[in-house]
């Protein structure tokens, strides 16, 4: 590996973006070709071969945990998924996201709210849009966006950029069938050293 491994790169380049630009939404849109060079690099994708899956399953799911910065906050996130799993349909309240599909396909489904917010534990959503993406996609959650992820028929890697680290304020959970509305807290983090 060379003196600077691809996640080292990632990370320094993502410090300087967040010291030259205050504006959260231009950042993170600038964020988003560093993250698409990150999961460009085939010893990134050699490593996430031995990273263990992350369980969707019950009230919270788990992401592996590689890197907090002590400045900025921001984290870097492994989701590991099984074939055909599905995350619930959730914001990640004022969370920016980078969402990053490393190996695998997913497909990433939005919504929006439809009801007018005025009662308690209710909402109604409503799908718009369905996107398939595959190695080296990425997409920006912006607070609040409602949405879910599903794998295919493979396992499938995510390397997961967030303005903060998740799991210690709630964020907002979805059942359109029921249109039922609750908060939880996000991802349990397992923290991972990569190599």
């Amino acid at each position: 590996m060379s003196n600077q491994s691809a996640v080292q790169k990632f990370i320094a380049s993502t410090r300087r973006l967040h010291a030259e630009e205050s504006d959260p939404r231009k950042r993170w849109e600038k964020m988003t070709p560093l993250l698409q060079e990150l999961l460009a690099d085939p010893s990134v994708k050699e490593q996430s071969m031995k990273w263990p899956d992350c369980s969707q399953g019950g009230e919270r799911a788990e992401n592996l945990l590689f890197y907090e910065d002590p400045d900025y906050r921001f984290v870097i996130n492994g989701l590991i998924k099984a074939p055909h799993s599905r995350t619930q349909i959730h914001d990640h309240a004022h969370n920016w996201t980078l969402y990053g599909v490393l190996d695998g396909t997913e497909t990433i489904m939005r919504y929006e709210r439809v009801d007018d917010r005025s009662k308690p534990d209710y909402a109604e959503i409503r799908g718009v849009s369905k996107l398939r993406a595959g190695p080296g996609e990425v997409d920006l959650v912006r607070p609040w966006e409602i949405h879910a992820e599903a794998s295919g028929d493979e396992r499938t890697v995510a390397i997961i950029v967030r303005a903060e680290k998740a799991g210690g304020f709630l964020q907002g959970r979805y059942d359109p069938v029921n249109k039922k509305y609750w908060q939880g807290y996000g991802p349990k983090q397992l923290p991972y050293q990569l190599k």
